[in-house]
């Protein structure tokens, strides 16, 4: 427990210390898709390493302590990068809705995968290695879906929040300036509405 203890106080300092360069590194740059797909890669990858690496009774807990360490300043990548591209698309004008939408998902998604990873477990016991095989799936999944994401799609000066609106072009191909994405239309095509009012009106 003491091992586990020291593995996990050491993955959230390495967050806390790379959370500022993470930030600045994907509002700089223009690759954000491409940085946020490595990222989860690393970790995935990472995730795997520890889990076919370790040792008992730690007998290696300082190369453990050097993986989680790397994980961490890794894993910092990831919300900003998310948060991003989501506004590179959608404009801070449609930040707030969009972002319940992803965290709405993103705990659905999380259940799934504990569920599936408890099951597994379970079903496997003692030998519940297998269990870690949920990790590149879920991978090959976010992977998948942010190769859909066209680099026209992102406004990187909306991203940078610059300006409140995005300008990417919607399914059709037409400019969205002063446009907010809503994507969860009924036909399934991100449809634009009129930014400029929801810009306009006080927030409570």
């Amino acid at each position: 427990e003491k091992q586990v203890g020291v593995m996990f106080f050491v993955f959230g300092i390495s967050q806390f210390l790379f959370q500022a360069p993470a930030g600045y590194i994907m509002d700089y740059t223009d690759k954000k898709v491409f940085c946020l797909g490595l990222a989860c890669l690393l970790t995935t990858a990472i995730t795997l390493l520890t889990a076919t690496t370790a040792q008992e009774f730690g007998a290696n807990i300082g190369f453990m302590v050097v993986l989680k360490f790397l994980q961490g300043g890794i894993t910092a990548m990831i919300p900003p990068g998310l948060n991003s591209i989501t506004q590179g698309i959608v404009g801070s004008v449609g930040m707030t809705k969009q972002v319940s939408e992803n965290e709405m998902r993103n705990h659905f998604g999380t259940a799934i995968i504990v569920l599936t990873g408890s099951l597994i477990a379970f079903g496997t016991y003692p030998n519940i290695g297998i269990l870690f095989v949920v990790s590149p799936i879920a991978c090959a999944g976010v992977i998948y879906f942010l190769s859909q994401i066209r680099p026209e799609d992102i406004d990187h000066d909306a991203a940078r929040g610059l300006k409140a609106t995005s300008d990417s072009p919607d399914a059709e191909g037409n400019s969205t300036e002063n446009t907010e994405y809503k994507l969860t239309g009924p036909d399934g095509v991100p449809a634009a509405a009129d930014a400029e009012s929801a810009a306009a009106t006080p927030m409570e």
